[in-house]
């Protein structure tokens, strides 16, 4: 009997060495980052009540927040001059400028005259040309984008384009690259009524033209001279007033008038592009007059807030065995903000198998924060070091997972 006693106590220590050995070199388990931060919430404040112009419709936004509101009645309609925009969006992506280049020279060709003549004639907004003038790309912009040459939009197309027609195709695929869905492009120049787009297509467009120097730079110029037609002015009679910097009006078709704009502001003490559009004033004073309007309520009710704060803990690590380290934020978040808009979080982070230690500041992942036009990865590190489990825990653990 104490023969099988001590076989079978010696088969228990066996058993249990073997349950010790097994339990010590299980693999470690992965340990995941818990989120310290909502995954949604609303921008404080209430909603503001806007000014909307009474008779056409309108859009606002601010950059990097992109769209704002609208007035709720956007529907297609002819973007007349506005549309030169485009064209000048389409001349700087094939042929850049740097705001210290001229670019290309252009000479003026008999058919440049005759398009020119055939305009006046039409009564439509045009700068004079001379057979054998000499213009650079830049002073073609001048005249289009200041006093709103429709044949200086014609001189350009053909010249980027070899024809009008694969001009305006070009223009129409850009528009299809900016999800431009209620935009038709059918002229370089705005002249014909079945360009069309809303308050909201034109002012994503004109952020867009706007993140080029060149394009900002001129469309901020009061006047401009040109070799032959002298000094031309700004169409934009509201240049400097109420921070606006640009961009440019639209006018002389059935529909009414309109107005792309871009003013700056300081918000909260943070520098700020607001931007609008209107369309289908009954002039382009009234145009003038709802922009002012529109930028007076975006002022008023736009905060900056700072979000995610460097070295903030938006996150952590626990593990099993007793050991932590926050992940935390390497960069300050301040964004622009409209009352109730909705912010939204994630955190992306893979678990961690701590079989080694990990070093204070070892980047681990990232915060995706999107808000309007606003999506972006905040960087994140890890606060502490973090270190494998110790031989007591791992071979006494009693999860069997």
């Amino acid at each position: 009997m104490p023969r099988r006693l001590a076989i079978l106590f010696l088969a228990i220590i066996v058993v249990i060495g073997a349950l010790g050995a097994w339990n010590y070199f299980r693999p470690i388990p992965a340990v995941a980052a818990t989120t310290s931060l909502h995954t949604q919430d609303t921008v404080p404040g209430a909603v503001p009540a806007i000014r909307w112009p009474s008779t056409g419709a309108a859009a606002m936004g601010a950059s990097g927040l992109g769209l704002i509101a609208s007035s709720g009645n956007e529907k297609p309609v002819a973007a007349a001059s506005v549309t030169k925009v485009m064209t000048a969006l389409v001349i700087l992506g094939d042929k850049p400028l740097q705001p210290d280049q001229k670019g290309p020279s252009i000479t003026i060709t008999d058919a440049d005259v005759q398009s020119y003549q055939a305009a006046l004639a039409n009564k439509e907004s045009v700068v004079e040309v001379r057979a054998g003038e000499v213009l650079t790309e830049f002073e073609l912009l001048e005249g289009l984008l200041i006093p709103s040459a429709n044949n200086f939009a014609e001189l350009l197309a053909r010249w980027d384009a070899g024809s009008v027609d694969s001009f305006v195709a070009s223009m129409n695929k850009k528009a299809g690259e900016l999800d431009l869905t209620q935009t038709t492009f059918a002229d370089a120049s705005g002249a014909s009524p079945a360009t069309v787009s809303t308050p909201s297509d034109l002012m994503t467009l004109g952020m867009e033209a706007m993140k080029l120097e060149v394009f900002a730079q001129i469309v901020a110029m009061p006047q401009a001279d040109l070799p032959v037609a002298g000094t031309v002015y700004n169409v934009d009679a509201v240049l400097g007033q109420s921070g606006i910097v640009g961009i440019k009006t639209g006018s002389g078709l059935a529909e009414g008038a309109n107005f792309l704009f871009a003013a700056t502001s300081q918000v909260d003490g943070h520098p700020v592009m607001l931007y609008g559009c209107v369309m289908s004033q009954p002039t382009l004073a009234r145009a003038f007059a709802a922009a002012k309007v529109l930028l007076a309520s975006m002022q008023a009710s736009l905060h900056v807030r700072r979000v995610i704060a460097r070295n903030q803990a938006v996150a952590s690590y626990v593990t099993p065995w007793g050991g932590q380290a926050d992940l935390l934020s390497t960069v300050d978040v301040d964004l622009v903000e409209w009352p109730g808009m909705i912010l939204r979080q994630r955190l992306d982070s893979r678990p961690l198998v701590i079989d080694k230690p990990i070093d204070s500041g070892t980047p681990e992942g990232s915060e995706h924060v999107v808000l309007g036009d606003y999506s972006f990865d905040v960087p994140l590190v890890t606060g502490s070091a973090l270190f494998p489990p110790g031989r007591l825990w791992r071979l006494t653990r009693i999860n069997f997972l």
